[in-house]
């Protein structure tokens, strides 16, 4: 008998990750472009803030690799 908690708690670690951080990316990556158009010089603070959720989806992915050694 095959036990589905690991996958199912798998996916949901990365799944959701994922769709935070894109949901995040989205809202500052179209407030970055309108700060990069009116001052220029802000490019390099807009990358590392755009850059900054993506921790979230790594965080997602190490948990779920985690969670699937749990099956060995």
């Amino acid at each position: 008998m095959v036990d589905w908690g690991i996958p199912i708690g798998v996916g949901i670690a990365f799944g959701l990750g994922a769709l935070g951080t894109g949901y995040a990316q989205s809202k500052i990556g179209s407030a970055g472009a309108g700060t990069i158009a009116e001052r220029p010089e802000t490019f390099g603070l807009m990358v590392v803030l755009v850059a900054i959720p993506e921790t979230m989806v790594i965080l997602g992915f190490v948990v779920a690799a985690m969670m699937m050694i749990m099956l060995v």
